[in-house]
């Protein structure tokens, strides 16, 4: 069941991605074929399926048009990883198995292509098909999620700032929440709204979103660690070069999965008073601690 809703939802994200995108052939050519490189290379779409399972969840059967907004996630997601390779950020060679973007096109055309992901993405927010209210709502919902208050871009400044400064929990938790749950969050929040779910739906979701983006995270701080770079389709052992604090390193492996799993348990609880309609829901959670890159 699980695996059919991860192709499902594959399927589909990428179907809309390769809609909502301009051509590879469309001029300027070199800045849409740089887009395409990076969204196409590969990555399980996983905040798009939150996406969607939010909505499926709280409307009975997938919203019409939902596939959109799933697509705008991946492409802020898309655009954050371009910049979070480049020398300046990361220095990454590596993204989901292929050369990272500036590898291929070059540092100035993937510093745009990551500028024109995150303008499309917005774009096509703007369209979406569901009443205007609620769209104005997905966007600020969004916009805070990858922003620099408890959002995205803060998240990364405070983890580029506490390299090889030893920080404590408190620190290390808020580049996690920030850096990757925040947009987690916002995907689930922004799938309830956009099928109408109530102000207690709602709740329940961005306290479920928020709980398995920290325990994603936490998992991925092992897998750096425990995984080889042909595993993860990435450079393995970054953090640990660049002195960064993870959650292995302050609490050990094991207790770090401990964490997760702890924070995957209470965030299904959330969603109980959906019942079976939850039950995807609470399987993607699942499967975000137990996946192996």
């Amino acid at each position: 069941m699980l695996k059919h809703t991860l192709e499902q939802g594959q399927g589909l994200t990428d179907a809309a991605l390769d809609r909502l995108l301009p051509a590879a052939t469309q001029r300027p050519t070199s800045i849409h074929q740089a887009m395409r490189h990076s969204v196409f290379a590969g990555g399980k779409r996983l905040r798009p399926i939150l996406c969607m399972e939010a909505g499926r969840m709280i409307a009975g059967t997938l919203p019409k048009g939902i596939t959109d907004l799933g697509a705008t996630l991946e492409m802020l997601h898309t655009y954050s990883l371009i910049h979070d390779d480049l020398p300046a950020l990361d220095n990454d060679d590596l993204r989901r198995g292929r050369p990272t973007c500036h590898k291929v096109f070059g540092e100035a055309v993937a510093i745009l292509a990551g500028d024109a992901l995150q303008t499309q993405a917005y774009e096509c927010l703007a369209h979406l098909r569901c009443p205007a209210e609620a769209r104005v709502r997905i966007i600020a919902e969004i916009a805070h999620g990858t922003g620099t208050v408890e959002g995205m871009i803060g998240g990364q400044v405070v983890d580029l700032e506490a390299e090889r400064t030893r920080p404590g929990l408190e620190t290390l938790e808020y580049i996690h929440r920030a850096k990757t749950a925040a947009l987690i969050a916002a995907s689930v929040v922004s799938g309830g709204i956009y099928a109408g779910g109530s102000e207690d739906a709602i709740g329940r979701l961005r306290t479920f979103g928020e709980s398995i983006g920290l325990a994603f995270q936490i998992v991925d701080d092992v897998l750096d660690v425990t995984q080889t770079s042909e595993q993860l389709g990435k450079t393995a052992g970054k953090d640990t070069a660049a002195e960064k604090v993870t959650y292995p390193s302050l609490f050990g492996i094991d207790e770090s999965i401990k964490k997760a799993d702890d924070l995957v348990d209470s965030a299904a609880a959330k969603l109980d008073p959906f019942g079976e309609r939850a039950e995807t829901l609470k399987a993607l959670a699942r499967f975000l601690v137990e996946r192996k890159k």
